[in-house]
């Protein structure tokens, strides 16, 4: 019974080192009698018990590794400490398994060794600017490097580019700088703004003001000329029905009439508003002044007499 059970054990072993079943998310490299054989895909597969072996498993599968910070200077001798992550996938598992003795980590360093060089050509700023093309020369050189181990660099990331707290503090003196120098041109172009506005609305209204007094003094003059015209007539129709009513009997005593009552009423006005007393030579002899009042009144009457009779003969 116990050499069955001997037997049966034995049998049992020799089928667990007969049969294999590689899983779908990686593959072996096995090794016969130490000397690589084959690189077996996912499924199923037989082996030589005691002369065949798994040697290796590799992770098919995209791996993601990250690269621990380190210390970088930039072209403007700026001290960074960058970190990042590389993403790789075994291509080849011979190559994984014999090219190089641990993959993971070699490409971890070759990403430092890299990212520090490719840092070294690049300022400050453009570590921040260009981080696009500053991954894609990583992923670059790594993968040169890399083609030999059987692996495949898919991407490189970088997580953070820290700065010292030194160039971080005259960071932000140089952006607050840069804030007050735009709050400063802001306030500047509001001001020339405001002030060619208003340039501009005070020559608007001078030109209106000035537009104003030109049409002003043209309606003035206007109206004047209006007004000399209207005045200059209505003498002359005044003087041409003078000159009727003293053609007519008792057209003199009516103009002496008329004298009279305005030099009164004119005089009336002359002693109501002055403050000193205005009184005429003659006052005691009104009846004189009127009388020779007629007589120009008369003079006047037979000029005008005269010269209607001349205009008669000459007809």
């Amino acid at each position: 019974m116990f050499v069955f059970t001997l037997f049966v054990l034995f049998i049992f072993f020799m089928l667990y080192k007969l049969m294999l079943i590689v899983p779908m998310r990686e593959v072996n490299v096995i090794e016969r009698l130490g000397k690589f054989r084959a690189v077996l895909q996912p499924g199923f597969h037989f082996l030589i018990p005691f002369f065949d072996r798994v040697a290796y498993k590799h992770e098919i599968r995209e791996q993601v590794l990250d690269v621990p910070p380190q210390s970088c200077i930039s072209k403007d001798n700026t001290q960074l400490e960058v970190d990042g992550l590389v993403y790789l996938k075994v291509m080849d598992g011979k190559l994984a398994s014999y090219g190089i003795e641990n993959y993971r980590l070699a490409a971890v360093n070759l990403a430092q060794t890299t990212m520090r060089s490719e840092i070294g050509k690049l300022s400050l700023s453009q570590t921040f600017s260009e981080r696009d093309s500053l991954n894609e020369s990583i992923v670059r050189e790594i993968d040169k490097a890399s083609a030999s181990w059987g692996i495949k660099v898919l991407r490189y990331e970088i997580k953070n580019i820290t700065p010292s707290r030194h160039v971080i503090h005259t960071l932000e003196k140089q952006m607050e700088a840069e804030r007050r120098k735009r709050a400063e041109i802001t306030l500047a172009n509001a001001e020339k703004a405001a002030m060619i506005n208003l340039s501009q609305g005070e020559r608007q209204e001078a030109i209106n003001v000035s537009e104003g007094q030109k049409q002003k003094r043209i309606n003035e003059a206007k109206g004047t000329a209006k007004e000399i015209s209207i005045v200059a007539k209505a003498k002359a129709e005044g003087m041409g029905m003078l000159s009727t009513a003293l053609a007519v009997n008792g057209g003199n005593d009516a103009m002496n009439m008329q004298l009279k009552e305005q030099f009164i009423c004119q005089l009336g006005k002359i002693l109501e508003q002055a403050d000193v007393s205005v009184v005429p030579a003659e006052m005691a002899k009104l009846e004189g002044f009127f009388e020779g009042m007629e007589q120009v009144t008369n003079a006047v009457s037979s000029s005008s007499s005269k010269t209607n009779t001349v205009k008669g003969a000459r007809s």
